[in-house]
């Protein structure tokens, strides 16, 4: 048996008769807060790291607890007798097969701007009931991230999202440089007594609003 046959065994045997209690009444949606929590817990880690302030013991545990999510989710579908654990990685698998035909089929690539726009329009084939580059951004997504990626999609869809980059830009030539200057923008909003979550927020709805309209046009 591997490790990862033995972790399957060990929490069908947590939720089965006998078991844990508390891991016996988890359903999909109580773990949620979980999920999101030992995801960002990861984050953290991997950051430590590469800071040279974590270590891989460190890395290989959280890995753990995010591994876990994805067992314990799988373990609630397989008692209901709907998927398991192998049909999840069954369905990666497939995906990351379709995702990469540079790799499993004879599709010619010319560096890593091809694979992401192959990855785009696979992903847009396999979506096709999606009518905006918007969707499938989630919307609990951390505003400075869902901004991003917001943007970013827009770029590579050819939309205009009618935001100039201030002045500024020019002197953040590193992420050291970026951080000071956000944290910079945090505290002046917060000596005006304003809200940069919130504002940014706000600012967020509205591009969405225009990246929207610019599709439609």
């Amino acid at each position: 048996m591997s490790a990862l046959d033995e972790l399957v065994a060990v929490m069908a045997r947590l939720r089965g008769p006998g078991g844990c209690p508390w891991d016996a009444e988890q359903t999909h949606a109580s773990l949620v807060r979980y999920v999101i929590e030992e995801a960002h817990e990861l984050a953290e880690a991997v950051e430590a790291r590469e800071a040279g302030v974590g270590d891989d013991a460190h890395l290989r545990e959280e890995l753990g607890d995010v591994l876990l999510q994805v067992v314990f989710h799988a373990d609630i579908a397989r008692a209901e007798g709907r998927f398991d654990v192998d049909d999840v990685a069954r369905t990666l698998i497939e995906k990351l097969r379709r995702r990469h035909p540079h790799v499993f089929a004879d599709v010619a690539v010319d560096g890593v701007a091809d694979v992401v726009a192959n990855w785009d329009a696979i992903k847009a084939a396999e979506k096709p009931d999606r009518s905006s580059l918007l969707d499938g951004i989630p919307a609990s997504l951390p505003s400075l991230q869902r901004a991003a990626t917001m943007l970013g999609r827009a770029e590579r869809g050819g939309v205009d999202a009618g935001v100039v980059a201030h002045a500024a830009s020019d002197a953040l030539v590193d992420e050291e440089a970026l951080g000071q200057h956000l944290l910079e923008t945090v505290a002046s909003a917060r000596r005006a007594g304003l809200d940069a979550e919130r504002a940014l927020r706000a600012a967020i709805r509205g591009l969405e609003q225009r990246i929207r309209g610019a599709e439609r046009r």
